[in-house]
């Protein structure tokens, strides 16, 4: 008998005596579902009831070594016992930022909805991917009529589109679509020989711009920044100069990304004009609506993206506004001609076979530039359901109704100095604390100002009572934004709010 071959040396070979009984699973199903309950009770109990909770705070804050301390990180060896990893549980939520809280106020998601949640537990069980129809079946299906929902309150009877990880990627591709139609052969080819390519947009537009022109080889300096007005809304008619002067400069024009909610002061772009300049330069008009996309549930506020119908693609972030929970982001396309599989199909042979029992053009997962990629569709669709296309539409109008009373009040007090009137959900300002006050005259009055925001910040931080945005703009030192459209919150955090900016703010 032939002697036997080694794995690497006769000492590492496994033998079934080294294993436990083959027979039997490395996990039981009785020990780990205890645990799954458990660890379920806990989370509903620290994230869903102390961190809704008004009396409770935002945040637990500790600083980066003490917290690393706290949850123990470390990765050892052996494994740990289920009531350690129960505690392990109760310390990931309890001092993770509640973000469901009604005074988290900080970003551009918050809140809860339950229906949407129960589809993201539903999903994160399911554990499938969305990538042909014999794996995700019911997903498969669920997509393409949220994405034709979504597309018809744009205005587009007939169309295609793809659920991206984030608004990001959704810019990103609309970009390589918009460069692959004009020039297919960069697919096989490459850069070689393709001219230099110019972008426009403004300088009030997300920062995936320039990283998708970065990323997709079109460059940075090729990101042409359009005039804004002074409400952040990009300007026409110095977008049709600019692409007059980039012709003439050599370059190949090709997109225009225009925005719908900017992401510091809510803006929105006036794209019935952008259309006419894309239209008269034959551009694709891509519209970075992942803010304020959900605007077109209202019938009052949808009229501030009043020709988004005439683009060629819009990203739209519900899990912002409609509170679907992170991530739910879809790109929607006017395009009929299957153009997001022909730009990023590989024909993998292994996965999509063309001889299947059913319509392989349910294999869907050829459009993405990803193999593995999550079901986002579920929690949109079972809240959709729940709620209605006109119980969302109440959840716009209502943000909108809880922005003009928080204007409203900040106006009675004397600190609060708006940047301007909010256009959306974003309302700018400067917290002006009394030692400041009548000094705008002073040469130092800038600097000391821009200090107050972070120095607030940091304060309602480590008090965890809640949490706000600040950032510079422009020439504009460090003011507030706060972001309001939460299902969760109520006039009485608005008025919290204000009082509490007060409060940390006031001896500054």
């Amino acid at each position: 008998m032939a002697d036997k071959l080694p794995l690497a040396s006769d000492e590492h070979v496994l033998e079934p005596a080294n294993l436990r009984d083959l027979n039997e699973p490395l996990i039981d199903h009785a020990e780990g579902q205890l645990f799954l309950t458990q660890a379920f009770n806990i989370i509903v109990e620290e994230v869903l009831c102390k961190g809704t909770d008004v009396k409770q705070k935002v945040c637990q804050w500790k600083e980066p070594e003490e917290l690393a301390e706290l949850l123990d990180l470390e990765l050892r060896e052996g494994g740990e016992g289920q009531q350690k990893l129960l505690q392990r549980v109760r310390d990931v939520a309890k001092y993770s930022i509640k973000t469901s809280h009604p005074r988290f106020f900080n970003q551009q998601f918050a809140g809860v909805d339950y229906h949407a949640l129960a589809g993201r537990f539903l999903t994160e069980t399911l554990n499938t991917n969305l990538f042909t129809y014999e794996v995700a079946p019911v997903f498969v299906l669920m997509e393409m009529e949220v994405l034709r929902g979504l597309r018809q309150l744009v205005g587009w009877t007939e169309g295609d589109g793809i659920f991206c990880p984030g608004g990001s990627t959704s810019n990103i591709y609309a970009m390589n679509l918009a460069r692959y139609q004009l020039f297919p052969e960069v697919k096989s080819q490459g850069l070689y020989g393709l001219p230099r390519l110019a972008i426009f947009s403004s300088p009030e537009s997300h920062y995936s711009v320039k990283k998708g022109a970065a990323l997709l080889g079109i460059g940075t300096d090729n990101v042409i920044m359009v005039k804004v007005d002074d409400g952040g809304r990009m300007i026409p008619e110095d977008l049709d100069q600019k692409i007059e002067l980039s012709k003439s400069q050599g370059a190949v024009p090709f997109l225009v990304s225009c925005t719908s909610g900017t992401t510091v002061q809510g803006a929105f772009d006036p794209l019935d004009r952008i259309a006419d300049v894309c239209d008269k330069h034959k551009l694709w008009m891509h519209v970075d609506a992942a803010w304020g996309g959900s605007v077109l549930f209202s019938k009052q506020h949808r009229h501030l993206m009043k020709g988004a119908d005439r683009a060629n693609s819009v990203a739209w972030n519900p899990h912002k506004m409609l509170v679907a929970g992170l991530q739910c982001s879809a790109l929607l396309l006017k395009d009929t001609t299957n153009l997001l599989k022909r730009c990023h199909s590989a024909n993998a042979t292994y996965l999509f076979q063309q001889d299947k029992f059913y319509d392989v053009n349910l294999d869907i997962g050829d459009k993405s530039v990803q193999c593995s990629r999550k079901v986002d569709c579920l929690k949109l669709w079972l809240m959709w359901k729940a709620v209605g296309s006109s119980g969302l539409a109440e959840r716009v109008d209502k943000a909108f109704v809880h922005v003009r009373y928080l204007v409203e009040q900040m106006k009675k007090r004397d600190g609060f100095h708006l940047l301007r009137e909010p256009e959306f959900v974003n309302v700018c300002f400067w917290f002006i604390p009394p030692s400041l006050r009548g000094k705008e005259g002073n040469a130092d009055y800038q600097d000391r100002l821009a200090k107050v925001a972070p120095t607030i910040k940091e304060r309602m931080m480590k008090q965890g009572t809640m949490m706000v945005g600040y950032q510079p703009l422009g020439n504009k030192v460090n003011f507030f934004r706060v972001i309001v459209f939460s299902p969760l919150v109520s006039q009485k955090d608005l008025d919290f709010f204000l009082n509490e900016i007060e409060r940390l703010g006031d001896d500054l």
